[in-house]
């Protein structure tokens, strides 16, 4: 074998995608003996080189040398940043004799060098064995190819034959799954569409190389190469499956769920993907898994890499810049989504994994809540001073206080008597009521006391040990069992705990809380199996050194397959029972909040962002976790306002209910013992301020509603990370400390104490302040803004046009007021905008044609509103005032569907023309001359 020095300059061009070529007698043309090893990666190679100082090498080699490289100096070749780690195992020194043993490379850096942390010592040399590409056949959908072992690998039960197969699904989407080609693996049961016809036209082209065995993916308008997996080895034994790959730029995003900056580091950071109860902090797994990355290449396109795989796993990232998949289990099952622009990646990524669902229109109001509140009055008080400052609130949440002892669908008799009344009194007002359950079920009543227990057990619904019996934790109530969401029985032993609890508290929504599963005792109160589950050949780097550190045993067994398959998808599960039961008690739409997540889950729930703190930093780490969020296809997403854990300040609680007002799930939310933080806790200026952002986010509910419209029917994100809409615009590509609200409202939160201005980047265009109208022309540029502790700055994009609303106390007090649209016109005096409207609780109203659909636009001086589709509850609204900002000179006049109107126009190029009266679901034309 050659090897990688030699491939670096030996490359014979393709001259066409062999994924296009046909075969001959089963053969096709990608078997050659020529290895293409390096094949799109060796300029890339050859610059690493250079960079670091290995010129001799370089010239050697490109001048023909046929000087035999001896071990040492095939290891010495290979540049830092391309050393792809070969013994990755943690908690154990790496040692020369180690390293060999594995056939890779060893060497140890100098004091000077070992500062810079990450570089592995042991690595893969250029010559590493891995798989052989035997056959590839075409498909009527793609290929399907044989890959065997060529050396036995050093982890347990290596897999010596293995099966590829590419799906051409779409033009812009690839599947490509390697898997055991004689015995079944577990797969994910993930409900996603089947191709039906193979890609015509493709945007991307596929290459293989045979020996050792790699893809090469490449994007045809440019052709760069979005996928090298050849740069390392391929290994896949029955728990231990990697594969690298060369990635065309640093701007990686995605790959949750973990607390980082929105724009990963790729200076050797390594990434945990293992559902965990913890709260959030830097470089550990936290509550989620989501293996999908989002990449900007050079120029503004972009793609998306989805593994669909349940298990353990971790993401290792080098500044090559390189990536490595590591799972432990499952199959390696490949989605590519090839954009071209980041919009269209996330849409395609959830053309896979399902459209999130359509919120109720009160879910995006604003949402109250603490752990501590004691009693049932003490909760009625809050709610009663919210109303008595009229400050808009739709929900009123309860933490564990309101159950009996912990223990799921019970509340307090005496402390949480009044519940029923309140949550009667919530109605009244066209408010709601939200409770927590957590999945845990008290074992430890006395028989017959206890129905979920009892009931559950009677049903044989609970995740049980490798004996076969129960599994028993401990978590709030106590010791706990903990039920089988895989199983569908559970889901109606779920229903008719809810249904029965709804007939004494009639809840609105709920709150999925210890969903990871949470388990206070490793594994189970009698610890795990000693069998390879529960310890496995090779353990990603998780929080604890544990697969059972604070959850269930791995080697639990659940009705579809064990924990170990499972672990990831307990949240998604129970989400999707959740909604499920919601539904059929309601009849509406439901409100899940839940912790844990897994691909798919927007589908079922919104999430919030888990138990933070009351601290500045944490405020700054929910913008990247609601931007990655949106990436991963779950709109409906918040961190605690104010922080859960701690005491916050008036200054941190204000400027987070500003920013908090601007999460697509707004809920204030803290821990027992501490000091209230709710609006009405604070002085009056603070309070005064926290009223007018919540009043400013009721204004634009109509706006955010039809982003969560455009959500659900297309796949588009809500809260947006800037180079999404100006991916040409390098400077944007590391913002997380502001976002857009779809394409049009930019959101500038102060993020620091003691600060009365902020410093904001506007891409390059007209920007509009939302409050006055007033607008700034950037070219690209940092704009320092004042920011007094009672504003946040908002600015609308030129082009659009926003709905909004006369606000109210209530979403459903807000949803009968009349609209105000305000256009801000484009440097070319035009703007465009769209409002989907519905009753905002009825099932599927989209899919029914139970809805209204307008588009607004404005061109050459007139302002037309078209209705396109229309429904009842459009006659109920009025359109009262249209503001039009960037007007350049005062009309003379004004016209209402021809007739003159009163108008104003301020120094500011604003025009504002009032008392219109314009019923909604009538099609009108305003004109300025």
């Amino acid at each position: 074998m050659k090897s990688y020095q030699k491939l670096a300059t030996d490359i014979p061009q393709p001259t066409e995608s062999y994924a296009e070529e046909e075969s001959i007698d089963g053969k096709p043309p990608c078997l050659r003996k020529l290895s293409t090893w390096w094949l799109g990666v060796g300029l890339l190679m050859m610059v690493a080189v250079l960079l670091s100082g290995v010129t001799m090498w370089m010239f050697r080699h490109m001048s023909g040398s046929q000087h035999e490289q001896t071990p040492l100096e095939k290891c010495s070749a290979v540049p830092e940043p391309l050393r792809f780690d070969c013994y990755p195992e943690r908690n154990m020194v790496v040692t020369k004799e180690l390293c060999e043993s594995r056939g890779c490379c060893f060497i140890e850096r100098d004091q000077p060098l070992r500062s810079r942390s990450g570089v592995p010592w042991c690595f893969y040399p250029p010559d590493f064995p891995s798989y052989t590409l035997e056959s590839l056949n075409q498909t009527e959908l793609g290929m399907v190819g044989l890959l065997r072992r060529k050396v036995k690998a050093y982890y347990p039960r290596d897999i010596e034959r293995l099966q590829l197969s590419v799906e051409f699904e779409t033009d812009t989407r690839l599947h490509i799954k390697i898997t055991d080609s004689t015995s079944p693996r577990f797969e994910v049961p993930l409900e996603v569409p089947q191709a039906v016809k193979r890609a015509e036209n493709p945007i991307y082209s596929l290459e293989f190389s045979k020996e050792p065995f790699g893809l090469l993916l490449r994007r045809r308008a440019s052709g760069a190469v979005l996928l090298n997996t050849t740069v390392a080895p391929l290994i896949f034994a029955d728990q231990f499956l990697q594969i690298s790959t060369i990635l065309p730029s640093k701007f990686l995003y995605g790959l949750g769920e973990h607390r980082s900056s929105f724009l990963h580091s790729l200076d050797w950071n390594t990434l945990t993907l293992w559902a965990r109860d913890v709260p959030p902090m830097e470089s550990y797994n936290l509550y989620g898994a989501h293996p999908f990355y989002l990449l900007m290449e050079e120029g503004g396109s972009a793609h998306g890499v989805f593994l669909l795989n349940s298990n353990a796993m971790e993401v290792a990232l080098q500044p090559a810049p390189a990536l490595t998949w590591r799972a432990i289990g499952g199959v390696l099952d490949f989605y590519i989504f090839l954009g071209p622009d980041p919009n269209m990646v996330i849409q395609q990524y959830q053309q896979v994994i399902g459209f999130p669902a359509m919120p109720p229109f009160w879910g995006l109001g604003f949402h109250l809540c603490r752990w501590g509140y004691g009693t049932s009055n003490e909760t009625w008080q809050i709610v009663k001073a919210m109303r008595n400052y009229q400050i808009p609130q739709d929900a009123q949440w309860n933490d564990i206080d309101y159950m009996e002892g912990y223990r799921d669908f019970t509340f307090d008799p005496e402390k949480f008597d009044t519940l029923p009344q309140l949550v009667e009194d919530l109605h009244k007002h066209g408010q709601y009521y939200v409770m927590i359950l957590d999945p845990g079920i008290s074992s430890t009543n006395p028989p017959g006391s206890y129905w979920p227990y009892d009931e559950g057990l009677r049903r044989g619904i609970f995740i049980n040990t490798t004996q076969g019996q129960t599994l028993i934790g401990q978590v709030w109530p106590g010791l706990t069992a903990f039920p089988d969401f895989s199983n569908p029985d559970t889901y109606q032993w779920w229903l008719e705990n809810l249904n029965q609890f709804h007939t004494r508290i009639p809840f609105d929504g709920l709150w999925i809380d210890m969903n990871e599963p949470s388990d206070f005792k490793d594994g189970s109160v009698d610890g795990c199996s000693p069998g390879e589950l529960d310890n496995p050949p090779y353990v990603p780097a998780v929080l604890g050194g544990s697969l059972s550190a604070k959850t269930v045993c791995a080697s639990a067994k659940q009705s579809t397959s064990v924990h170990y398959n499972l672990h990831n998808l307990y949240g998604l599960m129970e989400a999707k029972a959740t909604a499920s039961a919601l539904i059929q008690i309601r009849g509406k739409r439901p409100l899940v909040i839940s912790r844990s997540t897994f691909p798919s889950q927007g589908r079922y729930s919104g999430h919030w962002l888990g138990d933070n703190m009351s601290k500045w930093k944490d405020m700054y780490w929910s913008v990247p976790g609601v931007l990655s969020f949106n990436l991963f296809g779950i709109p409906l997403v918040g961190a605690d306002i104010c922080g859960f854990s701690g005491t916050t300040s008036e200054e941190l609680c204000t400027r987070w209910m500003q920013l908090g007002a601007f999460y697509p799930f707004a809920r204030n939310h803290n821990t027992q013992k501490e000091k209230a933080q709710d609006p009405v806790a604070f002085s009056s200026v603070a309070r005064t301020a926290m009223k007018e952002v919540l009043l400013t986010r009721y204004a634009l509910l109509p706006f955010l509603y039809t982003l969560f419209h455009r959500a659900h029917l297309q796949g588009h994100t809500v809260a947006r990370a800037l180079f999404f809409e100006f991916p040409q615009d390098v400077i944007t590509y590391s913002i997380d400390k502001q976002f857009l609200w779809g394409q049009s409202l930019l959101v500038t939160p102060v993020l620091e104490p003691g600060m009365d201005s902020v410093i904001g980047y506007f891409p390059r265009g007209v920007w509009y302040d939302y409050y006055t109208g007033s607008s700034v022309n950037s070219s690209g540029e940092s704009l320092k803004m004042a920011a007094p502790l009672d504003h946040i700055n908002l600015h609308l994009r030129e082009g659009a046009i926003l709905p909004t609303q006369k606000p109210g106390s209530t979403s459903w007090v807000s949803s009968g007021n009349p609209l105000r649209l305000i256009a801000a016109l484009s440097q070319n005096a035009s703007a465009w905008g769209d409002l989907f409207w519905d009753d905002g609780e009825s099932l599927d109203t989209f899919e029914r044609g139970d809805y209204s659909y307008l588009v607004f636009n404005v061109t050459q001086n007139v302002f037309t509103s078209t209705v396109l589709h229309a429904n009842v509850e459009a006659t109920y609204i009025t359109v009262d005032v249209l503001s039009v900002y960037g007007v350049r000179e005062k009309p003379s006049r004004v016209t209402v569907n021809g007739k003159e109107n009163p108008f104003s126009y301020l120094d500011n190029q604003v025009l504002t023309v009032s008392d219109l009266n314009l019923n909604l679901s009538q099609g009108f034309s305003i004109r300025w001359l």
